[in-house]
């Protein structure tokens, strides 16, 4: 009966510990070797694919650049105009409470004034020197002449308290014509004035002929 098949008796051992020199160059690339064409072309696209990515990338970091910009400016008109108009508001707002609080008391004040004035009036009209008698005479001329002081105190304190009453709004026209007329005109002036006020507006003109004078001397000296 034959023996049991054995693979390893058919294998030399001498052979597949000894490698092929001629198998070790064939199964790998060798580094040192030149690229090929399409090295050089596949390296070329992928370049350029790389440059487009990063144009792409660049074009939205300036995009998100422009929006951050854009939205730091509006950030900054945001607080400075608010901080202008808080100011300006409180500001116009102190004005008025001010304004308001001069007007109602000035409002008080005219209305108090006005009925300080009709009952002042009243009293002067109430007057009637016509029925005074020479018994009478000395009494009522004394209470009418208390009667006009009265009034006329009661006119000068508010004269004091209401500027209106002093004439104090009216354009001061009086003033500038006064201050006009006061000026001195020409024909009022001395012979010795009117001959310093012609020497003070004609000298630059007499300095600008002696020195037109002077060059004109100059070039006749040179000829």
């Amino acid at each position: 009966m034959a023996g049991e098949y054995d693979s390893s008796e058919f294998i030399d051992s001498d052979f597949t510990t000894q490698k092929s020199p001629f198998a070790a160059s064939t199964s790998g690339a060798n580094p040192l070797r030149a690229p090929s064409r399409d090295d050089v072309d596949r390296k070329v696209v992928e370049a350029q694919q790389k440059l487009v990515e990063l144009k792409r990338a660049q074009e939205e970091l300036e995009r998100e650049r422009a929006g951050l910009e854009e939205l730091r400016r509006r950030q900054g008109e945001f607080q400075t105009g608010r901080q202008e108009i808080v100011q300006q508001l409180t500001r116009g707002l102190g004005l008025l409470e001010e304004a308001e609080f001069c007007a109602r008391r000035d409002a008080e004040q005219m209305v108090k004034t006005v009925g300080d004035f009709r009952a002042a009036l009243a009293k002067v009209q109430a007057i009637h020197d016509e029925i005074w008698t020479k018994e009478n005479f000395q009494i009522e001329l004394t209470r009418a002449l208390t009667t006009i002081e009265n009034a006329r105190m009661e006119w000068n304190s508010a004269r004091l308290k209401l500027p209106v009453l002093a004439g104090e709004n009216k354009p001061a026209a009086s003033g500038e014509k006064i201050s006009a007329s006061a000026a001195p005109s020409l024909a009022e002036l001395s012979f010795g004035q009117l001959c310093k006020i012609g020497l003070a507006m004609t000298w630059p003109l007499l300095l600008v002929a002696l020195a037109a004078l002077g060059i004109f001397v100059a070039i006749l000296a040179r000829h």
